[in-house]
């Protein structure tokens, strides 16, 4: 069972899909995780960043390893734990960038099916472009949306002290530049249902993408 679950920043992808693979038991894959990871290695070794020769000669070169553990998700670069350091504001202003060179989402998709294609039990992949390009084939495909004003003041919450305005306007910022990028933007897959969770409590969509999977289960 492949479930992808796409949707811009602070929809509550990431809490929902860790929550849902844990539940039922499934493997999960933070993909923004990967594209964060190879940034945060783009940056470290003095790659320019406004330069997409530069980013794709050195897409390559780091080793990235996703832990798939729901329940203690990993992620390191050359062996090095980066869970940390690639959320900061420097990676996070900075990977739209790195993630629209075509190299790095080659080498990331391929790392992505790789992972997806292992899992025994299933997988939970979410992202932005996981029902449209990633896994196309996947068994059920989700998109979750919400109003930028209530993704910011989910943002705002997770970066303590940061201005909900301030964040309203990065996220609508990083939704053009994912959206508009030639490779793989962010776009809902045709297939893909819809969820708006705007209004709902982190358990009420967890619940729902829960019902779908098991509906999608009992169907197959």
């Amino acid at each position: 069972m492949i479930v992808a679950i796409d949707g811009p920043s602070g929809t509550g992808k990431s809490s929902t899909s860790k929550a849902v693979a844990a539940q039922l038991g499934l493997s999960y894959l933070d993909t923004g995780a990967q594209y964060r990871a190879i940034t945060w290695w783009m940056v470290s070794n003095g790659i320019d960043i406004d330069d997409p020769a530069a980013i794709a000669a050195a897409a390559g070169k780091p080793e990235i390893v996703s832990g798939t553990d729901p329940q203690a998700p990993t992620i390191a670069v050359d062996g090095v734990d980066v869970a940390g350091p690639i959320r900061t504001q420097e990676v996070t202003s900075k990977v739209s960038a790195v993630s629209a060179v075509p190299e790095v989402r080659a080498r990331i998709t391929e790392l992505q099916r790789t992972i997806a294609a292992s899992a025994e039990q299933g997988i939970v992949v979410e992202g932005r472009d996981i029902g449209t390009t990633v896994l196309p084939d996947a068994d059920l495909k989700i998109f979750l949306t919400a109003s930028p004003e209530a993704r910011a003041a989910r943002r705002s919450g997770e970066l303590k002290g940061s201005d909900v305005h301030t964040t309203r306007e990065a996220l609508i910022k990083r939704d053009a530049a994912d959206s508009s990028r030639k490779t793989s933007p962010l776009a809902k897959a045709g297939d893909a249902v819809e969820v708006d969770t705007t209004e709902l409590t982190l358990a009420q969509v967890i619940e729902c993408v829960v019902t779908l999977v098991e509906e999608k289960r009992a169907g197959k």
